[in-house]
């Protein structure tokens, strides 16, 4: 078990800063080279897709407002318009949507980008906390460095059937030995560029109770980032924010957190929701699988409300 002191020093043992050079943003991504894409190409076998992202609920989840026209020409201003069809056309008419969404959190399915969390006011690659602006958010390691998407093979570790139990409870943390037996149970193992999902069971938890977690939470423990690092993983994924809550360290609330995003520059999924993914690789014999990520090309912003998609 590491200590606080060890969980520290990962800052410097475990980091990436100047690796792909210094003015690199993309991080651990630049694990997944043109032969990781076309060796995930290959992990699909099946042809079978499904979601691992929740649904994002209105309204709890998102503000949201609805403008409907049945017939266009009857719109305000439509006389105006140059185009004859808003004057002439009685059968077409539109919805348009507002949408406002807060996506970090413990609800929403999104990708975390560097530029997410700083610690001592810095990010990754050694950049200041001063790049990002309220204005016009951060230019530096923001979401749209991964703007030609995150695909991978993925691979998803299943703790709770390790673990032989629906879910872990809020606070259990999964440390390396439970990676290596799913990986030895499962008959799979992580190699460079690979994605992790990793299953802790609140998914199933959360479908059966409606109910998100608090900030006490199944997760990865800091143990991890070691094995991680050593893998050299592309991107880390759970069905809960990440990080087991509490840490077990004082003066590191999410070291995860904050370790792989500042450090080593690993990007997150939060918040997935790995039931379906889960049952499908039970079901085929198959917990590798071609994972597909697209952030939407929000400028300077630390992150995006993502569907990613496992194709077996």
């Amino acid at each position: 078990m590491p200590t606080q002191d060890d969980v520290l020093g990962y800052f410097s043992t475990l980091s990436n800063w100047g690796r792909w050079g210094d003015d690199d943003e993309l991080g651990t991504l630049n694990h997944i080279t043109d032969d990781v894409r076309l060796a995930a190409a290959r992990a699909v076998r099946h042809g079978r897709s499904v979601s691992c992202a929740w649904e994002v609920a209105v309204p709890e989840d998102m503000d949201r407002s609805t403008t409907t026209c049945p017939c266009a020409a009857d719109m305000p201003g439509a006389e105006n318009m140059p185009a004859p069809g808003f004057r002439n056309d009685r059968r077409w008419g539109f919805s348009s949507e507002r949408l406002g969404v807060t996506f970090h959190g413990n609800t929403l399915t999104h990708v975390d980008s560097p530029c997410h969390i700083f610690w001592d006011g810095t990010m990754y690659n050694g950049r200041s906390h001063s790049l990002v602006d309220a204005a016009t958010g951060s230019a530096w390691a923001s979401v749209t460095a991964a703007a030609n998407g995150i695909v991978t093979r993925g691979v998803l570790l299943d703790i709770a059937s390790v673990r032989d139990v629906p879910w872990l409870e809020p606070g259990q943390g999964v440390f390396p030995d439970d990676l290596e037996e799913a990986e030895r149970r499962q008959g799979v193992r992580v190699r460079s560029g690979d994605a992790v999902l990793l299953r802790t069971g609140h998914g199933r938890a959360r479908h059966e109770s409606g109910a998100v977690s608090g900030f006490t939470q199944a997760g990865w423990h800091a143990s991890c980032l070691p094995w991680l690092h050593e893998r050299e993983v592309a991107l880390i994924g759970a069905d809960t924010p990440q990080d087991v809550q509490p840490s077990g360290y004082e003066d590191v609330l999410m070291p995860v957190h904050a370790v792989s995003l500042v450090a080593m520059g690993l990007w997150m999924l939060d918040n997935c929701d790995l039931e379906a993914c889960a049952t499908t690789a039970a079901e085929l014999g198959q917990w590798d699988f071609q994972l597909a990520v697209a952030p939407v090309r929000f400028a300077g912003t630390s992150g995006s409300p993502v569907n990613p998609i496992a194709t077996f």
